[in-house]
């Protein structure tokens, strides 16, 4: 029973999260050392090597991804169930 915003937010969701962690990893990995995510510095202090893609970026994408999946937590918690619309079913409180 999944519309097309469910499966909208599943795959964004999955998509952003996925592209932080393994898309990003992998081509770090393909452009070759340094794998650090800090910048290397020599003995003197200049830097000698950085990473392709900034770790803070990398983390941006994938809290993006868990900012999607709060959203439509907030939205399917919003919107009540469609068999309850149409019945006009109501919960009766203790």
């Amino acid at each position: 029973m999944t519309d097309i915003i469910d499966k909208a937010a599943m795959g964004l969701s999955a998509g952003l999260m996925l592209l932080g962690t393994v898309g990003m990893g992998i081509l770090e990995i393909l452009v070759g050392p340094p794998y650090s995510p800090v910048p290397m510095t020599n003995e003197a202090g200049d830097v000698i090597a950085t990473p392709l893609i900034s770790p803070q970026i990398r983390t941006g994408v994938v809290l993006a991804g868990v900012a999607v999946l709060g959203l439509y937590a907030a939205y399917k918690i919003a919107t009540p169930l469609a068999e309850d619309a149409k019945t006009g079913h109501e919960t009766v409180a203790d």
